[in-house]
């Protein structure tokens, strides 16, 4: 077996907020607390377990998610009808918009703590 990522801790302000956020945007489950995270299982055995940070700023970060074709259009839905604008780009200068990258789709938004969320249907080709 070579070396998976497992998971990863996302820090929030309100991790309950935030992890209801994420998996209703991905038709996800939210799991049962583990010690202070709250876990989002992934398809792929990765969980995001949000941790609540009041206590010192954090900086937000980028995560992106490979999603099937045909859920895509579901989530943008999703996206549309929680108010939240989705963008073409990781700059948020094309609201609205949807990229075409590497024959897939694909959109950037951000979650309540400003991390920067991606979702694509195809993985982008590696050099």
């Amino acid at each position: 077996m070579t070396a998976q990522l497992n998971h990863t801790v996302v820090h929030a302000r309100d991790k309950r907020v935030s992890a209801e956020f994420l998996a209703e945007v991905l038709g996800l489950e939210v799991g049962a607390p583990f010690g202070p995270f709250l876990p989002v299982d992934t398809g792929n055995g990765v969980t995001l377990d949000y941790y609540e940070q009041n206590d010192a700023p954090f900086t937000p970060n980028h995560y992106a998610f490979l999603v099937p074709d045909e859920e895509f259009d579901t989530m943008i839905a999703r996206l549309d009808r929680m108010r939240v604008t989705y963008f073409a780009d990781p700059g948020h200068t094309e609201a609205g918009r949807i990229n075409h990258l590497f024959g897939g789709r694909g959109a950037y938004f951000d979650d309540p703590d400003g991390h920067n969320m991606e979702i694509i249907t195809r993985p982008y080709a590696r050099a």
